[in-house]
């Protein structure tokens, strides 16, 4: 038996119960874990309360990430014992997720956890965490390097916005967050921030197809007029990269960011990345990661707060990394 977090789709709507559950009940897989710690992202808030369009099929165990020990392997690269963790893989969308005590997964879905991270760190971390780190090492393979100038994080208080401002100040670049939630102003300094600027300011639609070159680099959390905006005001060869949609998923701007300033917008994908990719990513949060301003972040809850942290955070009321302890 396990314990899970379960939804349930009807006439009225998407409902979540806590429930026993048979291991019968577990999907097909080559790894079962026993799960420790999961998150709260934005898709999950999705997921939770109304499937989000990606769930297909009900009861289902929601929760996109997770760490936790392996209990058995039909797969000669894990072992009992062998502490792992998940990310992506439509893992809580079409595939049963975290939010139970024990998962059944494919092997190639799973990391070894680097040792330095406990696998409540590798929550703390999470889906948000591994973007962000996702997104930084793809603007350096583009070039960015802190002699290049300043770097925007927008929906900075945010999971991704948050291990951003931290990844990008601990390597050295002059951070610049953008955020709706003035109260996160000393947080976001505290995470490393050099200036904190009000989202306001990329509201409202540019003028012009090009302003003023200010930001050698983006990392945007929110889409829409934001990323139009921020577009215009990228300097010459400067990149973005593209993380989420948290402002809306329409884009209404100019080829000419691109062809006279020669900007680049790179979309960050963390659900499919390719396996080869992720342990040398992990490796770096481990290493980069200032632990210190990661537990800074984590807010920390149960099962039992999941659905009403699934609201709040499509609401953008949830600050930094929730940090879900199953077992409690």
């Amino acid at each position: 038996m396990y314990h899970a977090l379960v939804t349930h789709k009807t006439d009225a709507g998407v409902t979540a119960t806590l429930e026993e559950r048979d291991d019968s009940t577990l999907p097909a897989g080559d790894v079962l874990v026993a799960v420790e710690y999961s998150t709260v992202n934005y898709k999950d808030g999705l997921v939770v309360t109304s499937g989000g369009g990606l769930v297909k099929s009900w009861p289902h165990v929601p929760g996109i990430d997770f760490a936790g020990t392996v209990l058995d392997s039909q797969d000669a690269r894990y072992a009992p014992g062998d502490r792992v963790v998940l990310t992506g893989w439509r893992v809580g969308e079409l595939h049963a997720g975290g939010y139970a005590t024990k998962a059944r997964v494919k092997a190639d879905w799973l990391v070894p956890l680097p040792a330095t991270l406990s696998t409540r760190l590798a929550m703390a971390i999470g889906t948000a965490g591994f973007t962000a780190m996702l997104a930084l090492d793809t603007l350096e393979r583009q070039g960015l390097t802190p002699a290049n100038g300043e770097v925007l994080v927008t929906g900075a208080a945010g999971g991704v916005g948050s291990v951003s401002v931290a990844l990008l100040a601990a390597r050295g670049y002059r951070v610049v967050a953008s955020t709706g939630r003035a109260e996160t102003a000393d947080y976001l300094r505290a995470l490393g921030a050099g200036e904190v600027m009000d989202r306001a300011a990329f509201a409202d639609p540019a003028k012009r197809p090009l302003e003023a070159e200010r930001w050698a680099a983006c990392i945007d959390s929110v889409g829409g007029n934001t990323l139009a905006r921020v577009l215009t005001q990228m300097q010459y060869g400067g990149s973005v990269a593209a993380v989420g949609l948290a402002g809306g998923a329409k884009l209404e701007t100019t080829v000419i960011p691109f062809l006279l300033r020669g900007v680049n917008l790179l979309g960050i994908d963390s659900v499919m990345c390719p396996a080869e990719r992720r342990g040398p990513l992990w490796a770096r949060l481990a290493q980069e990661l200032p632990m210190d301003r990661l537990e800074s972040m984590v807010m920390p809850a149960t099962l039992a707060d999941v659905p009403r942290l699934a609201r709040d955070i499509l609401a953008g009321q949830v600050r930094g990394r929730v940090v879900v302890a199953v077992h409690a």
